[in-house]
């Protein structure tokens, strides 16, 4: 199979699955679908992340040699797709300590703008509670942000700022 020309026949969740299911554990097939989740072109790059995210729910470990460049992929300006998909798969993921700050400002970014969707926000939200644990120094932040995002929120919003919060709470914090 060709995945690029694959990625073209539709964007659905079948064809994420069936693109998923080539791929399987071959971490080269993974690398193919990583280089063009990272290229420019909005709908390849659209496509390829629900793909990418599919493959690393039952795959995790296909991420590792990819990780720094999917993380750095965040600082060029890419579609709501690439981020969706980068923090998705972050929000379950150990930062490597290189990319922690720039994670955390990036994530604290998107969830001050009032452009970003609210997956984006969602998975922002998780990534940042994640990086508390060790940052608690961040949790007061996140806390304030997350309550000011539930005031008006959606109910994706809410539900997954309630979850926040709650593991927020389990942190002891050093200030």
């Amino acid at each position: 199979m060709n995945i690029e020309e694959q990625l073209q026949v539709e964007h659905s969740k079948a064809n994420a699955l069936y693109i998923a299911n080539y791929i399987g554990d071959d971490q080269s097939k993974f690398t193919e679908l990583v280089g063009l989740f990272l290229g420019d072109d909005y709908r390849t790059t659209q496509r390829a992340g629900h793909a990418l995210s599919t493959v690393f729910d039952v795959y995790p470990e296909l991420i590792k040699p990819h990780i720094d460049k999917i993380i750095l992929n965040l600082e060029k300006d890419v579609n709501d797709a690439v981020k969706r998909n980068t923090l998705r798969i972050l929000q379950d993921k150990t930062i490597p300590e290189a990319h922690e700050g720039f994670l955390a400002n990036k994530c604290f970014d998107y969830l001050l703008s009032n452009k970003e969707p609210v997956a984006i926000k969602a998975f922002a939200m998780t990534v940042l509670a994640n990086l508390c644990v060790k940052y608690p120094d961040l949790k007061n932040e996140l806390k304030t942000i997350v309550e000011d995002l539930m005031e008006n929120g959606t109910p994706g919003i809410i539900s997954r700022g309630k979850s926040v919060l709650k593991k927020l709470d389990t942190i002891i914090s050093t200030v």
